[in-house]
């Protein structure tokens, strides 16, 4: 059994929001309507298991209000809470028709984007969740705005790094507006280091986001040859919380990436997908009990390419 003081199941608060340990299911799109009773089961089945915090799959914006109120959305948000779990949703930047790149989009329909999630942070708020999380990594629409790759913009909101990160800083603080301090902003980014943008251009971008209202940086993906070896970095120039994803269902990579001081949270996927039971069984003891992910890719991304809600072979 791990110790329970281990620091994977040491409670966290972030402001007004008490995480009771420091696992989080990370958002995974899962082709079930998140209002409806399968969406509904389909995240309380993670609390139940012993997560600290649900984020809740990418969820456009535009949805909201339209077909996502604070009242349908209310039964998702008491099955966490009445598991004893934080939840959070992932908002969406969802392209509209003809817009394929930053460029693409005219400066009105920039201020309705940034408008969409004001609305649905406010939405998200009214319906109780403990935090909204903009999505602004993995190459789509709000995270092509920052990468000199993909903008080429040239006007305040492209060119040099101030304008590229202004989407991504005008979105946060519309939002931070909009709800105050009724719950948390968070904001997923990817590290650069890569083709796309340097990693120095995105340890900016951090201080930048916190200054702007972001109370936790979820980081995708954080790993690579270390237990959040990409997410360290981050943590020497910004004093908020940092979420860590990749390999964190390896429990000795989970406890080395928190004990390390590389991030504050670790995110576990397909091992969730795999044994939504994976905190509890952890925590007592029961490792060789926990049904492991093999990464076969069959029913948790074959289904999700085949549009059928996903699972797990592991579970039948």
């Amino acid at each position: 059994m791990l110790a329970e003081h281990c620091l994977l199941f040491r409670p966290l608060r972030i402001k007004s929001v008490a995480l009771r340990n420091r696992v989080v299911l990370p958002p995974m799109m899962t082709n079930r309507d998140i209002a409806s009773p399968e969406g509904v089961e389909w995240y309380r089945q993670f609390a139940e298991g012993g997560v600290g915090l649900v984020i809740v799959e990418a969820t456009r914006t535009f949805r909201f209000d339209r077909e996502l109120t604070a009242e349908s959305l209310k039964p998702l948000v008491d099955a966490a809470h009445n598991a004893g779990a934080a939840i959070a949703i992932q908002l969406f930047m969802a392209p509209e028709e003809g817009e394929r790149s930053p460029s693409d989009l005219s400066l009105d329909s920039i201020r309705r984007g940034i408008a969409r999630f004001t609305r649905a942070a406010c939405v998200c708020s009214d319906a109780g969740f403990d935090g909204v999380e903009p999505h602004g990594a993995h190459g789509f629409l709000l995270n092509q705005f920052f990468s000199p790759k993909t903008n080429a913009r040239a006007d305040h909101y492209g060119g040099d790094l101030e304008g590229r990160m202004r989407m991504g800083t005008e979105v946060v603080r519309a939002v931070r507006a909009a709800i105050g301090d009724r719950c948390l902003v968070f904001y997923r980014h990817t590290p650069g280091g890569g083709e796309e943008y340097p990693l120095a251009d995105s340890l900016v971008f951090a201080t930048r986001l916190a200054e702007a209202g972001v109370d936790v940086l979820d980081l995708s993906p954080s790993s690579d040859v270390a237990p959040a070896d990409k997410a360290g970095p981050f943590k020497q120039v910004i004093d908020i919380p940092v979420i860590s994803v990749n390999g964190m269902e390896q429990h000795t990579w989970a406890v080395e990436a928190l004990e390390s001081g590389r991030c504050d949270l670790v995110a576990i996927g397909r091992g969730h997908i795999a044994d939504p039971e994976w905190v509890k069984k952890t925590q007592e003891g029961r490792v060789d009990e926990i049904a492991k992910c093999t990464q076969c890719d069959e029913g948790c991304f074959g289904n999700l390419r085949a549009g059928k809600p996903i699972g797990c072979v592991q579970r039948g």
